[in-house]
């Protein structure tokens, strides 16, 4: 970050520590209203329509997200932030039109229920796996996030302090209020860093001209189009550098990472499941999706605009930072950068809460461990302590982190969305398609990212001999061109991975019907659910979600 030298540090500083006193005091407000685990993980089912869209969109308005969008705009324009936030848009509507009013309905504590109701313990087993590498490695990115925050203001301090700095308030304002702290937090949050990301754009618009100068802006540091979300195969940029099938593959991959990977993920449904009827959870999803997409798109025009006024940046990651203490008032730029923060702490303590829940609510069932309503509050909290540290640690040791979240967030992709998805609108899947989907997706996914980055697919040149520039000498292990080679071939791979899930997910189930038949979806009560799929998308009237309830009508 470019703080160094900026004389309001100390405003900024000001800012955060209050930002962190109102998390910590509204964390031990909740506490008080907990009583069993629906109060702690889905804060009793309660939640109005704008406190389930604001923070849906407040916990993946991730600062990193935002720094990372803006830095991606800069050097690729629009097609390079295909990941986020168009992807990750696309994710919030097409769950809120398929997947979420089946689960508000049944009432689950947790995503992993549908797999454990749907199919049985196998799936159980490698849907909380999957979930939990997921947010042990997004916890821990974000607290290297915030440590490198610490480190800017305070450069003494080193980044890995920092970090347990971070790690420790978040982790106990998370363990005292849970999903009621979580949301009201996120519902404040969302303000302060949509308001500021806002800012930031419209004093930057003004510096580069207006829309006429947007308009104006013909290319990005490596792109000739920067407005285009097509790959530019007739040209000389084609998809991030690649062309012919990996350019394809890599765009579509691009678009289901987070569009079809973040589908079946806790922290997403464990807030349409907090929603106080299925209008609600519906169209808090869309309402959030909007937000989403509607701010989470000034990013990256803050970085294509931001080329045109310095094209020569040294670093493009703090293009952002950059932005905010060149071209806004020092008072406004300290609201923002502890808005950052903020989205760190809003990250974090959703994916400590959602790996929690998976422990509590599925693994130790499994395991035989039944709790009672007090127990399952206190092992929840414990489990957000433990995850707390996994995080901790992996942030301390892991050197690549960034892209060790997009590799987690793909696992999910090539592994969990094909089970979910034919698990709710497939009759005939059953336990043995999802674990051969699950199992063959990473497989494949594994063994297709080693034969990309070796020998490339399909006749393409591989992704080792791209990012080398043709000389090989270069690919000494964990060397830029190696991790830039195995990176995208990460991705590249994803997508055929993702149809040989899909493919086994059909072979099997058809091929095992007798011997293992499918089992119906069920409510947290064990009641079969109507057969029907389709009663269950998200086609319903708003006017439950906007009136006000009575006492009598919460599910509990």
């Amino acid at each position: 970050m470019e703080l160094e030298g900026y004389p309001y540090i100390w405003l900024i500083v000001t800012f955060i520590v209050g930002f962190f006193l109102v998390r910590m005091g509204v964390g031990i407000w909740a506490s008080r209203k907990v009583s069993d685990a629906a109060d702690y993980i889905v804060a009793g089912r309660r939640l109005p329509i704008y406190m389930v869209g604001a923070s849906v969109m407040a916990t993946w308005f991730a600062a990193e997200t935002l720094m990372g969008a803006s830095s991606t705009g800069y050097q690729y324009g629009f097609q390079g932030v295909i990941f986020d936030p168009f992807g990750a848009a696309a994710c919030l509507f097409l769950s809120g039109f398929f997947f979420t009013r089946m689960m508000r309905r049944a009432r689950y504590l947790t995503v992993v229920d549908f797999f454990e109701r749907r199919y049985g313990d196998k799936m159980t087993v490698f849907a909380s796996i999957a979930q939990l590498m997921t947010y042990f490695v997004w916890t821990a990115a974000q607290f290297v996030a915030a440590g490198t925050i610490v480190n800017a203001l305070f450069p003494d301090i080193p980044i890995g302090i920092g970090v347990m700095l971070v790690a420790i308030w978040v982790t106990g304002y998370t363990m005292l209020g849970g999903m009621l702290a979580d949301t009201m937090l996120d519902f404040m949050q969302m303000f302060f860093t949509a308001g500021g990301m806002a800012l930031i754009f419209f004093f930057v618009q003004g510096a580069v001209g207006g829309w006429e100068g947007i308009t104006s802006i013909t290319s990005t540091l490596y792109n000739p189009n920067p407005f285009t979300l097509l790959p530019d195969m007739a040209g000389e940029a084609g998809y991030l550098g690649y062309f012919g099938a990996s350019g394809w593959m890599y765009w579509g991959a691009a678009w289901m990472a987070i569009g079809l990977g973040s589908v079946p993920t806790q922290d997403l449904f464990q807030r349409s499941m907090s929603a106080r009827n299925e209008s609600t959870a519906v169209w808090g999803t869309y309402l959030a999706g909007v937000l989403y997409l509607g701010f989470g798109i000034l990013s990256p025009l803050v970085g294509i605009m931001m080329f045109k006024l310095d094209p020569n940046l040294a670093n493009p990651d703090n293009v952002l930072v950059h932005a905010a203490i060149t071209y806004v008032p020092p008072v406004l730029t300290a609201v923002f950068m502890a808005a950052l923060a903020s989205a760190l702490m809003s990250t974090s303590d959703s994916s400590l809460l959602a790996g929690a829940s998976v422990v509590t609510q599925n693994l130790f069932p499994l395991a035989g461990k039944k709790l009672d309503a007090v127990n399952e509050v206190k092992w929840t909290r414990i489990m957000v302590l433990v995850n707390g540290i996994i995080g901790v640690v992996i942030a301390l040791y892991a050197q690549v982190i960034y892209e060790l979240g997009v590799v987690a967030w793909t696992l999910l992709l090539v592994g969990l969305f094909v089970p979910f998805a034919f698990g709710m609108y497939w009759k005939k899947a059953n336990q043995w398609g999802g674990v051969a989907a699950v199992v063959g997706g990473w497989g494949s996914w594994a063994i297709l990212t080693w034969v990309t980055y070796k020998f490339g697919l399909f006749g393409e040149e591989s992704t080792g001999l791209i990012c080398s520039g043709g000389d090989l000498s270069l690919l000494t292990i964990f060397s830029d061109e190696w991790w830039c080679g195995f990176w995208d071939g990460v991705y590249i791979a994803s997508f055929p991975a993702f149809l040989i899930s899909l493919l086994l997910m059909v072979v099997v189930s058809l091929t095992t019907q007798k011997t293992d038949a499918p089992k119906p979806i069920t409510d947290v009560d064990g009641k079969v659910m109507d057969n029907n799929p389709f009663h269950y998308l998200g086609i319903i009237n708003i006017k439950d979600a906007l009136r006000k309830m009575r006492p009598d009508e919460y599910d509990d």
